[in-house]
């Protein structure tokens, strides 16, 4: 569908520490992907003021999560890993977009609901813009392909709404400037300037839930640190949380069926595969029919395995920040640099003078 130069994005907001839902469902899929395609990463500091204005240690934060990329396996020489804020045309063309979206495409988001709740009128302008951004963060790079979960696909959806309209509205201003690739959107072709970013949703992308109660996302926000296991737990309070975790009072079933309406056993089951990277029917196959006294001890000594190598490194990482800054200037001078490239060409077909 596109001639576009096939390239990677995603990105994680510093707002807390991460935690093993984090891992599973995005930075696992992070590392692997970057074997066999070009990849930016990016600290999204711009995004995390949308939810806590005022942050106790930002640049902390924002280097707690670079070192959880690097600690995870993400190359930073290879690829780019870098933070939203030291690349200004992230928000240059956030404005453009604030421009060709809608109102009622943004009021649409399901998220900015969510998050705004009954007190709409409170929310900040950012929230309900927070879509729009995310476009940029991708656009400004012209990448192709992003790595989300299913809660992030209607953002996805509205940044091709966005591309598809500006390439629209700006169609002879691209075509006259021979800035364009031809594509095709449908049975439809376009030339266009921005492409029609793919989420990348398939393959085993783990919904991990809170320890604590089966039903709810393992979340940085919920106030029991015993809801969720942070990447710098050590193996005692992996330990302790795992053994904690709440259970039913029956075994463990021999079959998938067995699981349903038992959304804890659901959760820990579905952990372990997650981290062995198999599937359910095998970890029920092999501990069908018994007691979580037995489960849980595996499942800890499983979780720390895996688990235990990137703790380490991230404290390493993290006692010696000049480290990671220098890894964080580099990939910043080097997503500059691309997205220059791009608002250079997107200020001419627009008509702004340079």
């Amino acid at each position: 569908m596109s001639n576009f130069p096939p390239l990677v994005f995603s990105g994680v907001q510093p707002t807390g520490n991460l935690h093993l839902g984090n891992y599973l469902g995005a930075i696992r899929k992070f590392v692997a992907l970057q074997d066999n395609n070009d990849c930016m990463y990016c600290v999204v500091d711009l995004h995390s003021i949308t939810a806590q204005l005022v942050h106790e240690d930002l640049p902390g934060q924002i280097r707690s999560i670079a070192a959880a990329f690097i600690a995870s396996g993400i190359d930073p020489k290879a690829h780019i890993v870098f933070n939203q804020s030291a690349v200004p045309q992230h928000a240059e063309l956030a404005w453009i977009f604030n421009c060709v979206a809608r109102i009622g495409w943004m009021n649409r988001m399901t998220q900015f609901k969510d998050k705004a709740g009954k007190d709409r009128e409170n929310a900040s302008l950012g929230l309900l813009a927070y879509p729009s951004l995310m476009a940029a963060d991708i656009l400004v790079y012209r990448a192709t392909h992003v790595p989300v979960g299913d809660d992030q696909k209607q953002h996805l959806e509205l940044t091709r709404d966005i591309a598809m309209k500006f390439n629209l509205d700006y169609q002879a201003h691209i075509r006259k400037g021979g800035k364009g690739i031809d594509i095709t959107v449908g049975e439809e072709p376009v030339h266009a300037y921005f492409p029609m970013v793919e989420p990348m949703i398939d393959g085993p992308a783990p919904r991990v839930m809170s320890l604590r109660d089966g039903t709810k996302k393992m979340s940085k926000s919920d106030p029991s640190d015993l809801s969720r296991i942070n990447l710098v737990d050590d193996a005692e309070t992996i330990s302790k949380k795992i053994r904690k975790a709440k259970t039913d009072p029956d075994g463990l079933p021999s079959e998938i069926e067995g699981l349903a309406g038992r959304p804890e056993a659901d959760n820990l089951v579905g952990i372990y595969a997650a981290l062995a990277d198999r599937t359910k029917a095998e970890i029920l196959a092999e501990f069908g029919g018994q007691q979580f006294s037995v489960f849980k001890p595996a499942l800890v000594d499983l979780a720390v395995n895996v688990l235990a190598p990137i703790t380490s490194e991230m404290s390493r990482l993290m006692g010696d920040t000049s480290h990671i800054d220098a890894i964080l200037r580099d990939g910043g001078e080097r997503a500059r640099a691309r997205a220059e490239t791009t608002m250079r060409e997107v200020r001419e077909i627009i008509g702004f003078l340079q």
